[in-house]
């Protein structure tokens, strides 16, 4: 998979394990073994020990189908994503005072899909946070050329530091 972003690539290859990330600026190609964390397993509660906090309230998710458009000769869907804030909650400490709080702006993603490919075209999602937009340019059907999935030519390898060896 390559994610293009600004002055840097991302490159990672599942098959290998790896993944490179190319600085355009500095042509320097930055390699970096992909390690699959384990899955955590719960922990049970241990007998005599303090109750847990409640667990956080989960947003809620609301989809709206946007329809069908075109958008650079791809015919596309979109669906609309709303995701509520959970209510902010109720300082712990008791006696503390009761402070009104703000409700949170929901999020709120665009995301419009081609239909023949399968991906996202564009995407957009504004929030508290800004609005953030991703656009697929020329996306093609078909395999892309092997060439971008490779260091390109005088870019400088920089490999990662060997493991500390285990006594």
């Amino acid at each position: 998979m390559r994610i293009d972003t600004g002055t840097t690539s991302l490159i990672t290859d599942p098959k290998t394990q790896q993944a490179m990330v190319l600085d355009h600026v500095k042509k320097t190609a930055s390699f970096m073994p992909i390690t699959p964390s384990p899955p955590q397993m719960p922990q049970a509660p241990q007998a005599g020990a303090a109750p847990s906090l409640k667990p956080p309230t989960m947003p809620s998710v609301g989809v709206q189908d946007l329809g069908k458009s075109l958008i650079e000769g791809h015919e596309v869907d979109g669906k609309r994503y709303i995701v509520q804030p959970p209510p902010p909650s109720p300082p712990q400490a008791p006696g503390a005072p009761q402070v009104p709080q703000k409700p949170q702006a929901p999020t709120i993603a665009d995301v419009w899909t081609s239909s023949k490919l399968g991906m996202p075209v564009l995407t957009t999602v504004s929030g508290p946070f800004g609005q953030q937009t991703s656009y697929c340019r020329a996306a093609q059907s078909g395999e892309p050329h092997p060439a971008l999935f490779q260091m390109p030519p005088g870019y400088k390898p920089i490999m990662p530091a060997p493991p500390a060896p285990t006594k």
